[in-house]
């Protein structure tokens, strides 16, 4: 196997990393920044405020998105397997 092979795997699993942690991160980030706003603009300082919503939205996102994220691993690893005679060769 040679180096640009394994440099090439590496590309598509990290490629593969941030598209799954985005699409659950960058919705939990977006109700933080408004919770927070929420938070300066009333002078509130409670830490549940902020955790309860990221952790809804989370929780929401993972349930519409999962079948999505699933099928981008198992496409990804299907694929890794399918290239293993390729890559021995």
């Amino acid at each position: 196997m040679a180096p640009q092979d394994v440099l090439q795997i590496m590309q598509g699993a990290l490629y593969v990393i941030i598209l799954m942690v985005s699409v659950v991160l960058l919705p939990a980030l977006a109700v933080g920044l408004l919770v927070s706003m929420f938070q300066a603009a009333t002078q509130i300082n409670e830490m549940t405020l902020s955790f309860i919503p990221k952790l809804l939205v989370t929780m929401v996102v993972l349930a519409i998105a999962g079948p999505y994220l699933l099928n981008l691993i198992v496409n990804y690893t299907t694929q890794l397997f399918q290239n293993i005679p390729y890559a021995i060769g």
